[in-house]
């Protein structure tokens, strides 16, 4: 019953975001239609189109291999080809689920599943997060200095993005710095737990989840501590991983035989990436959507609009529902089907 419901869940998660992301593609496809714009579609370069593939499939390819790594640093070495499916099966996930939250718990399992302890399992998740993180906010008022683009609501949301960073950073540092603070930490969900839960119940769940914090103050400590030399690598496979998704559009714009204005495309796609991590929508279908209508039509022309963000939105995120089902029915299928 509760596995049915849960496939139920999945379900309406995944048409939701569909119908969200088609239905926010239709008007704005509607609203910027022009006499011109048919004539656009017709002559697309599919050697642009091919070219803008690529690059999301390579988006693909080092969030995986970023993720191999990660996991090597805690000396458990997973495959490229597992790594590969983690990061498709995740994808799909984070699809469905608010800002992409979705992806991780299940990326969490499936490195479990190859001998590792959730907490540690935890760490690498949230280290690829901090990545991420750190990039973004290096990165955007380097692209907004060279493109000279920017807007008041991108800044805002930018600096909104920065200031709950440090936060959160400062919370980590403080909660884990000092092995009593899990103790602390362990006892107060204890007392929690056994308001919910009861007694019994409590004290073998919180025992289960204090053994998981030391693991994961261990692996963050482990990963915070690695060289220089390796963070300035795993920082340049992040930048590698977020700048080949950041292409898609400019691949797309030379498809429709216009400006692909690479520098302002990427600034905007920066603004963009922050602003979609609002828990709203699945996957965040209609802000992404509406977000690209918006940035784009400060320095795309209104015929070229509606294409760009239909195309766009198919390939960075559609084919990610799609291959992620895929890995994660083949997965359901080998795990429970194939025994």
């Amino acid at each position: 019953m509760e596995a049915t419901e849960k496939t139920r869940g999945v379900k309406r998660a995944t048409v939701a975001g569909v119908l969200i992301s088609v239905l926010a593609m239709a008007l704005i496809f509607k609203f910027t239609e022009t006499h011109l714009t048919w004539k656009i579609i017709y002559e697309l370069n599919p050697f642009y189109i091919g070219l803008a593939l690529v690059f999301h499939i390579l988006f693909w390819i080092f969030w995986a291999y970023r993720l191999k790594i990660l996991s090597s640093t805690l000396g458990n070495n997973i495959d490229f080809s597992y790594a590969f499916q983690t990061s498709l099966a995740s994808g799909f996930l984070a699809a469905i689920t608010p800002s992409s939250a979705g992806g991780e718990p299940l990326r969490v399992k499936m490195l479990t599943d190859r001998g590792m302890s959730v907490g540690a399992s935890s760490a690498i998740v949230l280290a690829e997060r901090l990545l991420d993180a750190i990039f973004f906010i290096s990165a955007l008022p380097v692209m907004v200095f060279i493109s000279d683009f920017t807007t008041k609501f991108g800044i805002y949301s930018g600096v909104a993005f920065t200031i709950f960073f440090v936060l959160f950073i400062a919370f980590l540092y403080f909660s884990f710095k000092d092995p009593r603070n899990v103790e602390k930490l362990a006892a107060k969900l204890t007392s929690l737990a056994k308001k919910l839960i009861g007694k019994g119940k409590a004290e073998r769940i919180t025992t289960v989840i204090t053994k998981e914090l030391f693991f994961f103050r261990e692996a963050s400590v482990q990963l915070a501590t690695i060289p220089k030399s390796k963070f300035a690598f795993l920082f340049a496979v992040t930048a590698v991983i977020w700048f080949s998704e950041f292409l898609v559009p400019s691949a797309l714009l030379l498809a429709l035989k216009t400006n692909p204005h690479w520098a302002e495309s990427v600034a905007s796609q920066l603004f963009l990436v922050i602003i979609s991590l609002a828990p709203i929508t699945p996957g965040s279908s209609g802000i992404a959507e509406t977000g690209m209508f918006y940035f784009y039509s400060l320095f795309v022309g209104k015929e070229y609009l509606g294409s760009l963000v239909a195309i766009w939105r198919i390939i960075t995120y559609h084919t990610n529902l799609l291959f992620g089902l895929v890995v994660n029915v083949k997965i359901l299928k080998s795990r429970y089907l194939d025994r």
